[in-house]
């Protein structure tokens, strides 16, 4: 995955930087749309999101467990604390 994202941020950096000129740049445009398209780059990437959801997923469940063990201390360093 990060040699992916290694190689696509090369190939932007590339064509953005590039002074090969416009015809250059559709034969990179023309060859990027065929990656894009091959069904193994479209599975690794279906992939990679499912796995991604599944990540936020967990991330969300210790942050609102996380939270709700810090409003339970709170709670109970509150009822301790005698009202002014």
């Amino acid at each position: 995955m990060k040699k992916l994202i290694l190689l696509a941020g090369i190939g932007i950096g590339y064509v953005l930087g590039s002074a090969a000129g416009r015809e250059r740049f559709e034969q990179i445009r023309a060859g990027a749309k065929k990656v894009a398209e091959n069904p193994t780059v479209q599975s690794a990437a279906a992939k990679a999101t499912e796995q991604a959801a599944a990540a936020a997923e967990q991330a969300k469940e210790k942050a609102t467990e996380a939270a709700s063990n810090v409003a339970d201390k709170a709670r109970r360093e509150a009822s301790i604390q005698p009202a002014p």
